[in-house]
């Protein structure tokens, strides 16, 4: 499973509709990775949580899973469509 995949899983267990959830990865520099995290906005009160708790448990386990595959630093960017 790589941290696509992994977040894909994080977010689809949250939101409504999870057919709708898009991940995409970029590479900015040799040694960051953004990960983008895109979900309906109905469902952006879900994923952001009571005053940011939920994305930042999300980044929190995004960013220990990339730690212990190695990966290089992680950013995340959660949006809506």
């Amino acid at each position: 499973m790589d941290v696509v995949e992994f977040t894909e899983y994080l977010v689809k267990g949250i939101v409504k509709e999870p057919e709708l959830v898009k991940v995409s990865m970029f590479q900015a520099d040799e040694d960051v990775t953004i990960l983008e995290i895109l979900v309906p906005e109905d469902d952006m009160g879900r994923v952001i949580g009571k005053n940011g708790k939920t994305s930042t448990s999300i980044r929190t386990l995004i960013q220990a899973f990339a730690a212990i595959n190695k990966m290089p630093k992680v950013k995340i960017n959660i949006d809506s469509f």
